[in-house]
């Protein structure tokens, strides 16, 4: 098949997916849980093949954890569907209705946006989470896992398809256009009409590629240049532990903190988020006054520049700033932000309401970690991408932000 072709399908399995009933699409999620975890064995054999592949080929360290998958990852990709199975169907709901003085009867209600398509890297959950995600809201799914997860998300797109044929419901609902490489994402993305609406996942690279050079609809998601600031009334124990998690529980995730800036009078805080950086072997980039918080025998330092300030590492890395009041901090996020998500550690109540009130993001965090940005954590089953853009669509987005609305009006034979 051509992408036209692809389109083609896709709209034609749209139609009578967005009219298909909770219970139905349930059903089909549900199978596709079980064949998820049925294929557990042949889903980690064919991702070796991947990851095999990738070392061979240079890829990185961070792209290497996305694309991995072992038992427990395939269970909770399982276990997002089956997540998916439990939140409310977002087709058919009344937003707002009302009867005009001339009797007609007003109702506004959701629908499905219709095709989805999808571009994104490494990243074999991205597969099974916008293909459930899209099931639920009545869309069909185009998608273009690139080449790095190959066999992995072929196995994947072949496990979906089947539960959807079991299902009784359109098999090309979610379809790949991997074979067709970089040109069939080149065309799928320019060639208007083929989706109502193309989401990026992966790194600034490749969101910005598209973002540029797409001529369909695009919701810009993902590049995260997160930043915690440390005021001088935080709590040294609660300091180190956020900021230990944001950076180290997963680093190569868009979540995770890149940077990290410390009031100058939380000079015992930073010792202890220094300490515990270092331990775990983060690469530090430091501010002057912040070495001076660094543990004597830690030697991974360098001084940090703009260029730091500017980096979604993705690695353990992290560049380290010290300022001398929270309008600088917020100035210095306001500089570097990609709104993704910003924290701040504080026990003033003003200060916190402060940052809350003047930092522009998706995700604005008060004494917690960054990583809590994400659809799964904010109840929404899955994520179909983090946007960083204001239109649609911002944050964590689930079935609700893959729903548009129509106008229904009711009359009785009036006329303008």
């Amino acid at each position: 098949m051509s992408i036209a072709e692809t389109s083609s399908r896709a709209r034609s399995a749209a139609g009578p997916l967005g009219r298909a009933t909770r219970r139905h699409k349930d059903h089909a999620l549900q199978l596709i849980a079980g064949a998820l975890r049925e294929s557990t064995s042949a889903l980690i054999t064919a991702n070796e093949q991947d990851l095999v592949r990738g070392r061979e080929n240079g890829l990185s360290k961070s792209l290497q954890d996305r694309l991995r998958l072992d038992s427990s990852r395939v269970e909770s990709l399982a276990a997002a569907v089956e997540e998916i199975i439990g939140l409310e169907d977002p087709i058919g709901r009344v937003v707002q209705g009302r009867t005009l003085p001339n009797g007609l009867r007003l109702s506004q209600t959701t629908v499905p946006l219709g095709v989805i398509g999808a571009i994104y890297e490494a990243r074999p959950n991205v597969t099974v989470d916008i293909a459930a995600l899209a099931l639920k809201s009545g869309n069909a799914a185009i998608l273009r896992g690139g080449s790095a997860a190959q066999s992995t998300n072929e196995l994947l797109i072949s496990v979906i398809r089947e539960a959807l044929r079991e299902a009784g419901l359109p098999v090309d609902s979610v379809q790949t256009i991997d074979p067709y490489g970089r040109e069939g994402a080149t065309e799928l993305m320019t060639t208007r009409g083929s989706v109502d609406v193309l989401i990026p996942r992966g790194g600034g690279e490749l969101i910005q590629h598209v973002v540029t050079n797409a001529k369909v609809p695009v919701i810009e998601t993902g590049e995260g240049n997160v930043h915690i600031y440390v005021d001088a009334s935080a709590d040294p124990q609660l300091a180190r532990n956020i900021v230990h998690n944001a950076k180290v529980s997963r680093p190569s995730v868009c979540n995770a903190a890149e940077t990290v800036l410390f009031h100058a009078e939380a000079a015992e805080a930073g010792r202890e988020v220094l300490a515990a950086l270092a331990k775990d072997d983060v690469l530090l980039h430091l501010d002057p006054r912040a070495r001076q918080w660094l543990p004597a025998e830690h030697n991974g330092a360098d001084e940090v520049t703009e260029v730091h300030y500017g980096t979604e590492f993705n690695e353990l890395e992290v560049a380290v700033g010290v300022v001398d009041s929270i309008e600088e901090a917020i100035s210095h996020i306001g500089r570097h932000t990609t709104g993704h998500t910003e924290a701040i550690v504080t026990d003033s109540v003003a200060n916190a309401e402060k940052f809350i009130a003047e930092i522009d993001a998706a995700a604005v965090i008060v004494n917690a970690s960054t990583r809590f940005t994400d659809g799964g954590q904010f109840g929404l089953g899955a994520e179909v991408g983090i946007s960083t853009q204001k239109m649609h669509a911002r944050g964590p987005m689930g079935m609700a932000e893959l729903t548009t609305t129509k106008w229904i009006v009711r009359g009785e034979g009036q006329i303008r």
